[in-house]
C-alpha cells in the first residue's frame, strides 16, 4: 500500500499527519492576515520585514533547544507540546496592539513552529524505522496540504470580518481533534545515542544536507512572495492570473509529496534529489521564456520538482546513526528555515536593483547549484556501498 493510503488507513500515521497540516494551518492564516495586520498596525514594509524576521528568530532560538527537550520528552511527547505552544501563542499576532507587541508575539509563534517541526519530523523519522515504512514525503504533502485549506481560508475574510475570531476557529480546528489524536504519536521516542567518535565526521554530509535545505527552502519562499509580481511585471497577465503561479506551484507541491515516498523506495534519496531539482530547472527555463501559458506551466512543474527535496532531505538526516535524529534534523530545518524566512528578502533585494527577471535566473544558478551537490552526495554513496 502507497504511503498516502498508510496514513489515510492508519490513525498510528494520521495522527502526526495532521499536525504537519496543522503547522501549515496556522502559518499560512497568518500570511494572508499580513495586510489586514500591517495595516492596522500602520507599519511599514521595512517594519514588517523586521517582524517576520523575529519570526526567523524565534525559530533560530528553538532549535539549539529542541534536540535537548526531544531526548528528556520524547519526540512524541515533545510533538503534542509543541501543537499546545502553537495554539496557545497562534492567536498572538492577531492581539498585538503596536509594532513591539506584534514582533514579542511572532518571536514567540515562531519558536513553537520550530519546536514543532523538529519533533514532529523525528516522530516520523522514528515510526519509519520502527514500523519499516517510508511516509515522510506524504507527511509533507499534508503540510502543503495545509497551506492550501488556509488558503482558502481567504474567501472567510469578508464573511467574518474579524481576524481574531478567524485564528480561533482554526486554533479549535487543530486543538480538538489533536486532544484524542496525540495518544497514538505521544509514546514514540527516539533513541539517546552516546557521543561516537565518528559524529564530528557525520556532520559534514548533515552541513551538505543543510546547504541543500536552505537554497531550497528559500527558493520556495521566494516563489510563495514573489510569483505573483512576476507574472504582474515581467509576464504581464491579466490580473486574474496574478495568482496562478502560485496556485499551481502549490497543487504540484502537494501531490508531488503525496508521491514522493513511492519514488524514494524505488530510487533511493540521491536519486530523488538529483530528480527533483533537474525538473525544477526545467520548471525555471519556462517561467523565465515570459510567456504567460510556459511560465504559469513553469511554476507548475518547479512545485513538482520542489515537493520531493526537503522531505528527502529530513528523511537522510533522520536515518543516519551517528547523531541523533532529531538533533540532525535540527541542522537540517535551522538551514531551511533560515533560507525560507530570508530567501524572499534576498530576492527582492537583488530585484531592487537589478530586476525581477535577473533575481529569477538567480534562483536558476542556485537550483543547479545543489543539484551539483546532489550529485556529489550520489557519488559519495556508490563509493561507500562499493567498499563495503
Amino acid at each position: 500500500m502507497n504511503s498516502l493510503g498508510l496514513i489515510l488507513s492508519n490513525r498510528r500515521y494520521w495522527a502526526p499527519a495532521y499536525a504537519f497540516m496543522c503547522l501549515n494551518l496556522i502559518y499560512g492564516t497568518w500570511a494572508i492576515y499580513i495586510p489586514t495586520i500591517k495595516e492596522a498596525l500602520g507599519i511599514n514594509k521595512s517594519q514588517l520585514g523586521m517582524a517576520i524576521f523575529a519570526m526567523a528568530f524565534g525559530n533560530f532560538f528553538i532549535l539549539t533547544l529542541s534536540p535537548k527537550i526531544n531526548d528528556f520528552l520524547g519526540c512524541g511527547r515533545s510533538t503534542k507540546l509543541g501543537l499546545l505552544a502553537l495554539c496557545v501563542f497562534g492567536v498572538g499576532p492577531y492581539l498585538a496592539s503596536n509594532y513591539i507587541s506584534l514582533c514579542i508575539t511572532l518571536f514567540l509563534v515562531g519558536a513553537a513552529q520550530g519546536f514543532l517541526d523538529v519533533s514532529m519530523n523525528a516522530t516520523v523519522s522514528e515510526i519509519e524505522k520502527d514500523d519499516k515504512v517510508t511516509l515522510m514525503a506524504a507527511m509533507h504533502g499534508f503540510f502543503s496540504l495545509g497551506g492550501v485549506v488556509a488558503g482558502l481560508g481567504t474567501f472567510l475574510i469578508p464573511i467574518i470580518n474579524a481576524p481574531v475570531i478567524h485564528s480561533l476557529l482554526i486554533i479549535l480546528l487543530i486543538a480538538l481533534p489533536n486532544y484524542s489524536l496525540s495518544k497514538h504519536y505521544e509514546s514514540v521516542t527516539a533513541t539517546v545515542t552516546k557521543r561516537s567518535k565518528k559524529a564530528p565526521n557525520a556532520l559534514k554530509p548533515l552541513l551538505l544536507l543543510g546547504v541543500i535545505s536552505l537554497v531550497a527552502m528559500g527558493s520556495e519562499g521566494a516563489i510563495i512572495d514573489w510569483s505573483g509580481l512576476y507574472l504582474e511585471e515581467i509576464v504581464q497577465v491579466n490580473t486574474s492570473w496574478i495568482g496562478a503561479g502560485f496556485l499551481v506551484f502549490s497543487i504540484t507541491m502537494t501531490l508531488g509529496r503525496f508521491l514522493g515516498d513511492g519514488l524514494s523506495n524505488r530510487l533511493g534519496s540521491e536519486k530523488v534529489l538529483i530528480l527533483g531539482i533537474l525538473t525544477s530547472v526545467i520548471g525555471y527555463v519556462g517561467v523565465l521564456t515570459a510567456d504567460s501559458t510556459f511560465s504559469i506551466i513553469g511554476f507548475a512543474i518547479i512545485g513538482a520538482g520542489f515537493s520531493v527535496l526537503v522531505p528527502e532531505l529530513f528523511r537522510m538526516a533522520g536515518k543516519q546513526d551517528q547523531i541523533p535524529s532529531s538533533k540532525a534534523i535540527a541542522i537540517v530545518a535551522g538551514f531551511g528555515y533560515s533560507g525560507f524566512l530570508t530567501g524572499p528578502v534576498i530576492l527582492g533585494i537583488t530585484a531592487e536593483n537589478y530586476g525581477l527577471r535577473v533575481s529569477f535566473y538567480g534562483l536558476i544558478v542556485a537550483a543547479v547549484t545543489i543539484g551539483i551537490f546532489s550529485i556529489y552526495l550520489s557519488i559519495k554513496k556508490n563509493i561507500r556501498t562499493a567498499n563495503s
